[in-house]
């Protein structure tokens, strides 16, 4: 059980800390709106998530053993190659600024629907989080409860450190600031490895 409770928690640092749409619209709503109103947005995954996890998982519930293998090879591969885009993208680009929204209020179902036409959990859920929580609650349904449990409240906890870091982004260096997405680089990585061991392992 303690193994997929730590792959949860590492997925769900890796979530929030790479770039993506979800994080860019709460680090533009943090420098828009203050950190106090967009907290609370960090908790939209677990509304969003709700159908695309339901979808996902019927779909990959009817697959037989051979194509859920090579989607966890696929898997391994994505991530792979996301932990590959971070380092290229923070090794070569300048400082920017990140885009923020001048208008409009900010809310809870608003923060859902950001995450919930975003590819990332959709992509998160059918190559990686999907087949390994099948994996898991197959073996015995705590497996599957365990990495849930590692995973969500990392999410939340990492996404509100990273509100927080960017609330103060004008005191803090480039290096400071690219700390997390290096950190996100490993973690995808190494659940990469792990995930293309787990596809051709016989």
């Amino acid at each position: 059980m303690w193994i997929y409770l730590l792959q949860g928690i590492t997925l769900g640092f890796a979530a929030a800390a790479q770039p993506g749409v979800f994080q860019t619209y709460l680090i533009s709503q943090t420098l828009n709106k203050g950190w106090r109103k967009t907290v609370p947005l960090t908790f939209a995954p677990l509304i969003s998530d709700i159908p695309i996890i339901f979808l996902m998982l019927v779909i990959l519930s009817q697959m037989p053993i051979w194509l859920e293998r090579s989607i966890r090879i696929a898997g391994g591969i994505f991530l792979l190659y996301l932990a590959y885009s971070i380092m290229k993208k923070y090794l070569s680009a300048k400082t920017e600024e990140l885009p923020v929204q001048q208008t409009g209020s900010i809310n809870l179902l608003q923060a859902a629907l950001v995450n919930l036409l975003n590819p990332s959990p959709y992509l998160g859920w059918s190559l990686v989080m999907g087949p390994q929580l099948l994996k898991g609650w197959r073996e015995a349904p705590a497996h599957g409860v365990a990495l849930l449990i590692g995973f969500y409240p990392t999410l939340i906890i990492s996404s509100i450190a990273i509100i927080l870091v960017f609330a103060f982004v004008r005191q803090l260096g480039p290096k400071v600031k690219q700390i997390l997405p290096f950190a996100s680089a490993a973690a995808l990585a190494l659940l990469g490895i792990y995930q293309l061991w787990m596809g051709i392992k016989v």
